[in-house]
């Protein structure tokens, strides 16, 4: 969310953020529900005086023994109670509705984040590794041989409906090595602090993130009123949500491994074959609370340490920086990470590393004192895919497949597999 004191004092400079970002001008909206909340507040507190003035005067009247000037000074106190009430009642009305046009305004961007309307405008700023050259035709994850037998499409539809799968055998184990791996060097190397959190959250919890109140057509909710969480972002930037950390507890490094969940509302008829686009997938996510001053530097290294899972598993792939028109909602800066899937001929975006600045702070209050005993300030908040498992293991199995169906994994998987080494055409480890 947006200070209101920076719109308020420079507008033309959140509409040129917004512009962008190819949204249309919101300051003049914004700073004119502000000047009515204050105006309303302002009239109150004038009123409130004006009441308590008449207060004071009643009790002298009836001292005094002017009945009529005591009738009349009581009735203008009651007058004005009930005035300074409605208007106290306008004013958080007032000022529920400039939070809810705030809480709809996305991050603006930072400067050296490329304009751009679309994913076309991405700008790639390197590459590792080599796509594998094939001596017969690559196919699909779904489509390899040794796959088939623990990828089951046909039983989840029948199950839940399309876009689930069901993993078993050797697939679903390989699956589960991949996450074991990425939280063991998460922990052990990268510094972060495993965490497991609920899957099921209240509203608040998803405004402070930003999935609402503008997006969500994008998630589950149950009837109950949670709702399921699409990315483990929203419980691990929101464990600091209304508290004020010491300087010293900065930052924080956390790492979940969770089931995630999203409706894809508006991506009908996007990769509907196979596992790359679920409703329901697991991901290694990593969040960093951080002083403000840090915040460009943890986000260079969040992004390091999701490129090295990927260089660990031997799996060619390029990053990119989102032009401001691809960005997420909550994002300053997002450096996408695209995974070489040889069975589409293409890189496929298998992380998202994004800055959020003080946006998100700012929505979860969350704030940490400085060092020199200054006044409070917001936190940054990062978070990125480290990474998302099932895309994972689609790059796994795309690339190490051989002619005649098997599947040569990765040496860093071998332990987390009892020392098996292939996936046979037939689905088994050996």
């Amino acid at each position: 969310m947006h200070d209101i004191r920076a719109i308020r004092d420079n507008p033309d400079a959140l509409d040129a953020a917004l512009a962008r970002r190819g949204e249309a001008p919101a300051a003049a909206e914004i700073v004119a529900l502000d000047e009515a909340r204050r105006a309303k507040i302002h009239a109150a507190e004038t009123a409130q005086a004006e009441q308590n003035k008449a207060s004071k005067e009643v009790g002298r009247a009836k001292a005094s023994g002017d009945e009529a000037e005591f009738e009349r000074l009581r009735t203008l106190v009651s007058d004005k109670k009930a005035e300074v009430a409605n208007m106290q009642a306008e004013a958080k009305q007032l000022d529920r509705a400039l939070t809810e046009r705030l809480m709809t305004v996305p991050n603006t961007p930072l400067p050296d984040v490329p304009d751009g309307a679309d994913e076309d405008d991405n700008v790639e700023l390197r590459r590792h590794g080599t796509p594998r050259a094939f001596d017969f035709t690559p196919r699909e994850h779904y489509d390899i041989a040794g796959v088939k037998p623990g990828m089951d499409f046909e039983t989840a539809a029948k199950l839940s409906g399309s876009r689930f799968v069901v993993l078993s055998g050797a697939v679903a184990r390989i699956h589960r090595a991949l996450a074991q791996f990425m939280l063991d060097v998460h922990v052990d190397e990268n510094g972060l602090r495993e965490t497991w959190t609920p899957v099921l959250v209240v509203d608040e919890m998803m405004r402070g993130t930003g999935q609402l109140p503008k997006f969500g057509e994008d998630s589950y909710q149950t009837r109950e009123g949670w709702w399921l969480v699409p990315t483990a972002e929203v419980t691990l930037t929101n464990t600091v949500a209304g508290l004020t950390l010491e300087a010293d507890d900065l930052p924080r490094r956390m790492v979940a491994h969770t089931q995630c969940f999203r409706s894809e509302a508006g991506s009908a008829g996007r990769d509907t074959a196979g596992m790359l686009r679920q409703h329901q997938f697991e991901k290694v996510e990593m969040v960093s609370i951080t002083h403000p001053g840090s915040s460009e530097a943890e986000h260079a290294r969040m992004t390091r340490a999701a490129e090295d899972i990927l260089e660990r598993l031997e799996l060619p792939y390029r990053t990119v920086v989102l032009c401001t028109g691809d960005m997420g909602f909550g994002a300053a800066r997002t450096h996408d990470i695209e995974v070489w899937l040889p069975g589409q001929d293409s890189y496929r975006e298998i992380s998202s590393v994004s800055v959020c600045g003080d946006f998100q702070a700012r929505r979860m209050n969350a704030r940490f004192k400085p060092g020199d005993g200054g006044k409070p300030q917001f936190v940054h908040t990062l978070n990125g895919s480290g990474l998302a498992v099932g895309r994972c293991l689609i790059a796994v199995l795309e690339n190490g497949q051989q002619a005649d169906g098997s599947v040569e994994l990765p040496s860093a998987l071998h332990p987390y597999l009892r020392g098996k080494t292939r996936l046979t055409a037939g689905g088994t480890l050996a």
